[in-house]
């Protein structure tokens, strides 16, 4: 029986949030640990050093193109349905990239990396589900709670990672089999959720706006944008961090604390950003981590010594939170509920489509734009600053529009 969406209930609200927190703890501990071996094991299979990021890319890419896929499914089955898609995914994604670092072989590895992607696509409506239930006042706190839960993940994954990537004689193969078995225990949790599945639209219901009439909308098209730009940038820098602390001299477990100290920034803040949006207002909060991340940029280009990669992961974690958040909620607010799948595929799709971007341009800036690894950071760094200005342009022009032109 198809069930209608009531009105918002924040003590069931909070029960959910529960669950996906434990969600994005546990399946999310996969994403860092894809992300630490993931370049370095497509190094070492890659003909072409150019390539070495293109498992990282080709994630994001799945990502990308699972977001409408998985979005109508979660309109039409509900969230748990999509949640178990996304836990299978990653199993398979998992299987996949184990055996071809078993064979050997650079394909059959990204073949897994794209499968992680659905995955990756399916974590990324945890935010937009914890909204699902919440009223007006608890929404933000509710999203930025979910997005705390990674903080978990931020320790488990890279610890997960030390204690399995040499566990077998193929580097990394231990890593991935961990992952299979993250997915097949976390998929459970889902069915803990209490989201009812929205109602099957009758005739005379609201048709709501088009894909292109949501984009015009000013808050919509400027919440995308930096959501583009604060995931995308985010993921350019950490995906060359790997490969940029081992090439200057450092190892492996320095290029793991170094991740681990970023994803703990890009989560702790969460358990604040929220009551910041609630008592800032979310323009100020997302313009603030636009220029974090600025900042993140400038560390990084002072030097190439550890505590310049600790400093700068850090800062573009806690960039990434605000700017991220910050959009997400702005987004929330800004449709209705009978276009939430469409707008939240839509957006995902795009968020995606940036950050699968970044990611291709991760491997290029960092193996091919010089000679050596410090040229390769400095580019990376570098090709942040004309998005930023995008984004920090498109968030000041909504700010100088009249109160009533934003929606």
């Amino acid at each position: 029986m198809t069930m209608t969406i009531p009105s918002p209930d924040d003590q069931v609200a909070k029960r959910n949030v529960l669950i996906l927190v434990l969600a994005q703890a546990l399946l999310g501990a996969q994403m860092p640990m894809i992300f630490i071996v993931g370049g370095l094991a497509g190094q070492s299979l890659a003909s072409n050093p150019c390539l070495a990021t293109l498992p990282i890319s080709l994630i994001v890419a799945g990502s990308m193109v699972s977001a409408t896929p998985i979005s109508a499914i979660m309109q039409r089955f509900g969230r748990r349905t999509g949640f178990a898609i996304g836990a299978l995914g990653g199993a398979l994604g998992g299987l996949v990239g184990g055996y071809g670092l078993y064979l050997g072989s650079f394909p059959v590895f990204l073949i897994g990396s794209f499968m992680t992607g659905i995955y990756m696509s399916a974590q990324g409506f945890y935010r937009f589900a914890a909204a699902d239930t919440a009223s007006d006042t608890f929404r933000p706190k509710a999203i930025s709670y979910v997005m705390a839960g990674g903080l978990l993940s931020a320790i488990v994954g890279p610890q997960l990672v030390k204690a399995t990537s040499d566990a077998f004689v193929i580097p990394f193969l231990g890593t991935y089999l961990t992952v299979i078995a993250v997915n097949v225990i976390g998929v459970g949790l889902f069915a803990f959720l209490r989201i009812p599945r929205p109602a099957a639209p009758q005739a005379d219901a609201p048709q709501g706006r088009s894909r292109l009439e949501l984009l015009k909308t000013p808050r919509i098209a400027v919440a995308v944008i930096c959501a583009m730009v604060s995931y995308a940038l985010m993921n350019l820098v950490m995906t060359s961090t790997p490969l940029a602390v081992v090439g200057c001299g450092f190892t492996q477990n320095n290029a793991a604390d170094v991740v681990t100290s970023h994803v703990l920034a890009m989560y702790v803040p969460s358990f604040f950003t929220g009551h910041l949006i609630a008592r800032f207002g979310v323009e100020k909060i997302v313009g603030a981590g636009l220029v974090i991340l600025c900042g993140a940029g400038a560390v990084a280009l002072q030097g190439v010594d550890l505590g310049n990669f600790f400093f700068a992961l850090i800062l573009l974690g806690i960039g990434w939170n605000f700017g991220f958040i910050g959009a997400t909620t702005m987004l929330a607010g800004a449709h209705e509920s009978w276009e939430r799948g469409r707008m939240q595929g839509l957006n995902d799709l795009l968020v995606f489509g940036g950050v699968t971007l970044a990611s291709l341009s991760s491997g290029g800036l960092m193996n091919c734009s010089g000679g050596t690894p410090v040229e390769g950071w400095i580019a990376v760094n570098m090709a942040m600053a004309p998005f930023l200005v995008l984004a920090g342009g498109a968030l000041i022009w909504l700010a100088l529009r009249p109160r009533g032109q934003t929606a």
